[in-house]
């Protein structure tokens, strides 16, 4: 290992292009990881940004656009057990978004309550903007959907053959297929007239006393909900069900898979190739070094040695590399899911794409031949 680091170190301009290529297959695998969950996340956005332990739905619901109403009735079942404190309604509509310049898009209409301390979107919305809902026929958008979307704060559109007005933006809140427009439970109601029929709504959210003991008030609920026609679900439950179906229904996540395979496939080719030229320009020092008495399973070992410090020091290319695309991403806007367990993962990855290259190499070591010093 040590004779490995001190070739590397001493000729760095040879290994160098093996480094950067090691470097980038880490990068490649990771940011497309990190961008395929950040976009499924969007998904699971309402749960995972609110302050609700409970979600209350149709029975069976694989994802929260896919919500169907329930009967008020739920509400009263969540209000009855001793352990739920808050009960909230949420609905969730659709329509059509009608421009002069952009034609028609397709939106989500969430419906939510106004009060300050709201469940729904807790963490996403002020007070202010909450209370800017107050009015009859408004609603936010996100920032990064006002150009799809041909807007500006206090612009006057038409949603479902009604108008309203924009009274301000959300950042963060963009949607899954489709545009999230966010409005009081009310003007929900009037825009998307099936999305609450009456006391209906796609959903209820609850808080309870001990957040601990919420899956098991779910399955309380669950024991009557069979008969009443609803489902309760913990937060992380119902936003983990979401993210699922979306990975395995879109068919995104077969093709991420796919895609990653490829990538893996193709860094090991440039990488052996790269890992290969070196070798071969190194082929008079590595018989220098059987001159002096070194075994070929000695040399084997340098070689390999050579690549895991080129899997090592890819690792770093990779490190700075996605420091600075994820900060490009975040100013656009691109949503991205990005943890400790990821880029752990990576850099094994990174490390094992290199020795899998200089496995591949290694039979350019049996040419190192003394004799070749003579010519």
């Amino acid at each position: 290992m040590s004779i490995a680091l001190k070739t590397l170190t001493y000729e760095w301009r040879r290994f160098a292009p093996a480094v950067i290529a090691v470097g980038f297959s880490g990068l490649l695998v990771l940011l497309q990881a990190a961008v395929i969950l950040g976009i499924f996340s969007l998904s699971s956005l309402y749960v995972t940004r609110s302050s609700a332990d409970l979600w209350v739905g149709f029975p069976g619901v694989q994802s929260i656009d896919l919500g169907r109403p329930i009967a008020g009735t739920a509400e009263l079942f969540l209000r009855m057990d001793p352990h739920v404190k808050r009960v909230e309604p949420f609905v969730w509509g659709s329509g059509e978004w009608r421009t002069g310049s952009r034609g028609m898009v397709n939106v989500y209409i969430v419906g939510i309550d106004t009060h300050p301390d709201a469940m729904v979107l807790a963490d996403a919305l002020s007070p202010e903007q909450r209370r800017l809902l107050l009015q009859p026929d408004v609603v936010l958008a996100d920032t990064a959907d006002f150009r799809k979307l041909g807007v500006k704060v206090g612009d006057v559109v038409e949603i479902n053959g009604r108008q309203v007005k924009v009274v301000g933006s959300t950042r963060g809140l963009r949607g899954l297929g489709g545009v999230n427009v966010i409005t009081s439970l009310a003007n929900a109601r009037r825009l998307d007239p099936n999305a609450g029929p009456g006391d209906d709504v796609a959903y209820f959210v609850a808080q309870v006393d001990d957040p601990r003991r919420a899956a098991a008030v779910a399955d309380e609920l669950n024991a009557v909900g069979k008969r009443r026609g609803f489902e309760a679900m913990t937060a992380k439950r119902f936003a983990d069900r979401t993210t699922r179906y979306w990975l395995a229904e879109s068919g995104a996540g077969v093709a991420f898979v796919f895609g990653s395979v490829v990538a893996i496939l193709v860094a090991v080719v440039i990488t052996s190739q790269t890992l290969a030229a070196a070798v071969a320009a190194s082929l008079k020092d590595y018989a220098a070094l059987r001159a002096l008495g070194f075994s070929m399973g000695a040399l084997r070992s340098i070689v390999l040695g050579q690549t895991l410090w080129i899997g090592v020091a890819g690792v770093g290319v990779a490190a700075l590399l996605t420091v600075g695309l994820i900060g490009l991403a975040g100013s656009q806007a691109v949503p991205i899911v990005l943890s400790p367990a990821m880029m752990a993962t990576a850099a094994v990855l990174v490390i094992l794409v290199a020795l899998l290259s200089g496995v591949f190499a290694l039979r350019r070591v049996a040419q190192a031949d003394p004799a070749s010093l003579l010519l």
